[in-house]
């Protein structure tokens, strides 16, 4: 089964934690901090494979993860770094975030190697933190904490030109006439399943062309599978109709025409804006004594700068002026191939670094907790807490960096004291 589309669950590698460790050796009785620093987590990273064009190897797996870095070690032993993990993709993935379907990375054009989610950094050992008046700290930096992240990976066809018509009207014998593409053909009323791309060699150059499959009415609106037909020419740059002129099955070509154009306005107004040829086939099944439909077609959409070219996919027969207009068509087009720009970004996710501290119960009193660390040291010294408004900042810090949440861990209670840096506060919810 062709797949285009699949949901997974990416997550970057967790950054080690710093070391809490002191230097331990014969005749240095008072040796300093010698924790070491926590190695980085790895990254999620996207590729471009030549050799893929589904997405189907993430059917079947939900979840991707990244190493987390190792914890730092004694003697300033510095943790292993996380290895990347790195997913590869057809061209043309277009990779959103699952919940707001915003774009986070399209696998397109040049970009064809993406970081999505980085790893977390590692946090430092205690060895950075020892100060003049702070000689033995007993905290090192925790690892900055993994990202996850639910994506919705969606193929988006890559092709100069999309071939659009109801199921049945002859757009897989046409492409089957004009490239080197063998898709299956059969006088079927359902519609093929999935895009089939060939490219097309002329004498004024060649391209790329995707028989984009049959849309019914409703599809904008997710009717049968729309939604998953249409994104393919969402990169297309010129649009072929093809239409049954002979009307072999009772469709009335003109009104076709408008069917689709509104499909296409419905889902995406800067697609049907796009340039756009009508190829009326099945010439070869018109019978000389009746109203022409060719005339009518003209007479309909040339007037609108549409022009309408007679054609038969099975004999050949007007194919080659087809495509002649359809390449000059695309000469008039911008070169430049469509990608979506970036509109989601992970790192937006990550709070902020992680503050390196120490809460104990003191143990000349139960009651008081003392809090350390270099951060809080350096917050109270231009903090002015007689402020009403730099006590709520100061709280606020406290809140958001987690010391609260570490204090009510260790057990304490309305009333008891927090001490700081020589400032004592009482503590209350």
């Amino acid at each position: 089964m062709f797949a285009d589309r699949a949901k997974i669950i990416i997550r970057s590698g967790k950054g080690g934690d710093g070391h809490v460790s002191f230097r331990r050796e014969l005749y240095v009785p008072n040796g300093g901090p010698d924790g070491g620093d926590g190695g980085r987590g790895g990254d999620v990273i996207f590729e471009v494979d030549e050799g893929q064009n589904t997405l189907g190897d993430y059917r079947h797996k939900r979840k991707y993860k990244a190493q987390d870095g190792e914890q730092g070690g004694k003697k300033r032993c510095h943790g292993a770094d996380g290895e990347d993990i790195v997913l590869r993709v057809p061209e043309g993935t277009v990779i959103m975030d699952a919940e707001s379907r915003k774009v986070i990375a399209d696998m397109s054009g040049s970009n064809r190697r993406q970081v999505v989610l980085k790893g977390g950094r590692g946090g430092k050992g205690n060895q950075h933190y020892a100060t003049a008046t702070m000689q033995v700290p007993k905290y090192a930096q925790p690892g900055q904490p993994a990202q996850e992240l639910e994506v919705m990976l969606e193929l988006k066809v890559i092709a100069d030109v999309g071939l659009v018509g109801f199921p049945n009207v002859g757009k897989s014998t046409f492409l089957s006439r004009v490239t080197n593409a063998q898709p299956k053909i059969a006088n079927y009323h359902f519609t093929t399943l999935s895009p089939n791309l060939g490219v097309v060699d002329t004498e004024n150059g060649g391209f790329v062309i995707a028989d984009i499959p049959g849309l019914i009415e409703g599809a904008s609106e997710g009717v049968g599978l729309g939604h998953e037909f249409l994104r393919h020419i969402e990169r297309t740059r010129v649009i072929i109709h093809i239409v049954d002129a002979a009307s072999t099955e009772g469709r009335d070509p003109v009104d076709d025409i408008y069917k689709i154009n509104k499909e296409l306005e419905a889902y995406n107004p800067e697609i049907a804006a796009r340039p756009q040829v009508i190829a009326a086939n099945k010439i070869d099944c018109i019978f000389e004594d009746e109203e022409s439909p060719i005339d009518r077609l003209k007479a309909e959409f040339e007037p609108k700068g549409v022009k309408v070219y007679p054609i038969s996919a099975v004999t050949g027969q007007g194919v080659r002026e087809l495509l002649f207009h359809v390449k000059e068509l695309l000469d008039t087009c911008e070169r430049e191939p469509i990608v979506f720009e970036q509109e989601f970004f992970p790192e937006d996710m990550l709070i902020g670094e992680n503050l390196p501290f120490t809460v104990e119960r003191s143990e000349e009193n139960p009651e008081i907790f003392v809090v350390e660390g270099p951060k809080i040291e350096k917050m109270l010294g231009y903090t002015n807490l007689d402020s009403e408004k730099g006590f709520a900042f100061f709280q606020k810090f406290l809140k958001e960096g987690g010391i609260l949440e570490e204090l009510e861990k260790a057990g304490i209670q309305e009333g008891d004291t927090v001490r700081m840096y020589g400032f004592d506060f009482d503590y209350f919810k």
